[in-house]
């Protein structure tokens, strides 16, 4: 019987307070975010985006990514855009420096945790779709998204990853069933909507395309409940449609990329070119083929991997109850094989590549965890009420310690630094971050141009053949293999400190740069630090906790800042 007038009201504000929810929870997640992740947060999103908003004398830090044109500027147009409106804002209302730093800081996390909300919201309207409405499984959908440990640290970063993850979930929700009933004119604009999403997805991260694949393919193809003939037609369809969504995605895309590059071009291609005919990836680390199905998904997953493998065993064996959950769980299940598997062959591999992935897995997983704790939230036995709080026990203490402990020091000493910088009211300020490259955020967080900061970089080796990579060092690399000499070679003469109390700058090697007034380093440089520079005016002045551990020793310990004299 067909819901009444009254029942579809009453879903409608259901849905609509659940998203009111989604987008309060994910906005506070976003804000108490206080760790590390990866520098492509910051580097492939934030820089560019502060780039566009406020200008190449701003102080962001431009990667040999954008150089080199292989990133989308879609992405960090979103970001571009709130960063111009805050300083409007700002500007308006006469904020001081601090408070508009502190906007300037906020925003972009706001946004990104709209775009959170909307992937849990997703996930739960897609449990819906295959499951029913008010049905266990898309209440336990939605529960597992709301307190996934991954979702909570990684999908309020501005990661490209976590946009692509939010435009898959929402164009697998608007995908239409295999041998779907409805009207053809309302499944051809849904796919048509689908499409256009999953094409923006491909171009912000063109391993995206693997999804849509495996979906077209499931879709068409000739089975029992789909004659040769129809799946062709399905096919021819999709094939159109797919047509004109990529055209107009492509469309955006190139004049997006045109206005941000000042020149035609297709980040995509060159993206493919670098990362797999070159190479290039690998110079960032080369992981086990077994990686993703070792330690991918169970970072992605924690708590709900054995009940994701669970619910991908039902839908491939076809015991999902009902027809519309049959015909939209089997694809995620095949999306999810046929996507580890390729990505397992490219040699360099992160967890966050298989990020999109996550909603599909949830709600494979939604089903088994409603049937075992069943009735959901309130199982009958004692045994599964203690796994029940288990469960939700590990995972809030899991979230808690990767987003408010671990590798939390390379943030905090960023807020330090623009806090020092703010408190001098000095026209200018130096900071030297002797670290791996990339080790804290940028201008994003330093926020003031007058923050005069440098960094060891980590340029590839764009111009040297394959054969003679394995020697090349960047940097970081030459820095990390003796700092001393590193330091001789390329700082002034540490006898030139003596005179900064004086106001005499004495720099007789003018190829070499000045010492700053703030060097920043890791506990683990500490020994070598103290030895070179015992005779100068540096003096510690700020430690933060970093982390208690880390897999590169290089990053050992607290972070640590030292100030010349006058600056302490």
């Amino acid at each position: 019987m067909p819901p009444t007038q009254k029942q579809r009201n009453e879903s409608a504000l259901s849905a609509v307070n659940v998203l009111y929810f989604l987008i309060a929870f994910r906005i506070c997640n976003a804000l108490l975010i206080r760790t590390f992740f990866q520098p492509d947060e910051y580097f492939q999103s934030l820089e560019p985006a502060w780039d566009i908003a406020f200008g190449p004398s701003s102080g962001a830090w431009i990667t040999w990514e954008w150089r080199e044109r292989l990133r989308s500027s879609l992405h960090p147009f979103f970001f571009a855009g709130v960063y111009q409106a805050t300083a409007f804002l700002a500007e308006c209302l006469h904020l001081e420096a601090a408070t508009r730093a502190e906007l300037l800081l906020a925003t972009p996390k706001v946004l990104q945790g709209c775009f959170a909300a909307l992937t849990d919201f997703f996930i739960w309207k897609l449990a819906e779709k295959a499951f029913g409405r008010n049905s266990r499984a898309s209440h336990a959908a939605l529960f597992l998204t709301v307190f996934s440990p991954w979702q909570w640290f990684c999908s309020t970063r501005t990661l490209s990853n976590s946009v692509e993850t939010t435009l898959t979930t929402i164009a697998i929700w608007l995908w239409p069933l295999r041998n779907d009933p409805k009207q053809p004119g309302s499944n051809a604009r849904s796919l048509r909507a689908a499409l256009a999403l999953a094409a923006i997805a491909t171009i912000l991260r063109p391993t995206n395309a693997i999804i849509w694949i495996v979906m077209a393919l499931y879709t068409a193809a000739p089975g029992a409940d789909i004659n040769t003939t129809r799946a062709f037609w399905t096919l021819a369809v999709e094939c159109r449609e797919a047509l004109i969504s990529g055209l107009m995605a492509v469309g955006v895309s190139l004049v997006s990329d045109r206005s941000y590059y000042g020149e035609w071009t297709f980040p995509p291609l060159r993206f493919i070119h670098f990362n797999v005919v070159q190479s290039l990836a690998v110079f960032y680390g080369r992981n086990r083929p077994d990686y993703y199905l070792t330690e991918g998904l169970p970072l992605l997953l924690t708590t709900t991997l054995h009940f994701a493998a669970w619910g991908c065993w039902q839908a491939l064996s076809s015991r999902i109850p009902s027809a519309d959950g049959q015909k939209l769980t089997r694809p995620l299940a095949i999306s999810v094989i046929v996507f580890v598997a390729i990505m397992s062959l490219i040699a360099h591999k992160e967890v966050r590549f298989i990020f999109p992935l996550l909603p599909g897995l949830l709600v494979l997983a939604a089903g088994p965890f409603s049937q075992f704790f069943s009735p959901l939230l309130r199982p009958r036995t004692m045994v599964k009420k203690g796994l029940l709080i288990l469960f939700v026990t590990v995972n809030v203490v899991f979230a808690f310690y990767i987003s408010q402990v671990h590798q939390r020091g390379v943030v905090d000493v960023s807020h330090h630094l623009r806090h020092e910088h703010e408190s001098r009211g000095s026209s200018n300020t130096t900071v030297m971050f002797m670290m791996p490259c990339h080790s804290t955020p940028w201008r994003s967080h330093l926020i003031h141009p007058a923050i005069d900061a440098r960094a060891l970089t980590c340029e590839p080796p764009l111009d040297i053949p394959i054969e003679a990579r394995s020697s090349y060092m960047d940097e970081a690399d030459q820095f990390y293999a003796d700092p001393t000499t590193w330091m001789r070679e390329h700082m002034e003469d540490v006898t030139a400190l003596a005179d900064r109390k004086s106001g005499r700058k004495v720099n007789i090697h003018q190829d070499k740069a000045d010492w700053p007034e703030y060097l920043v380093f890791f506990e683990q440089l500490e020994p070598t630090m103290t030895g070179f520079l015992a005779k100068t005016s540096y003096k510690e002045c700020w430690r933060g906790f970093n982390t208690h551990w880390h897999d590169d020793s290089r990053r050992h310990g607290d972070v640590i800042v030292w100030c010349l004299s006058e600056s302490a």
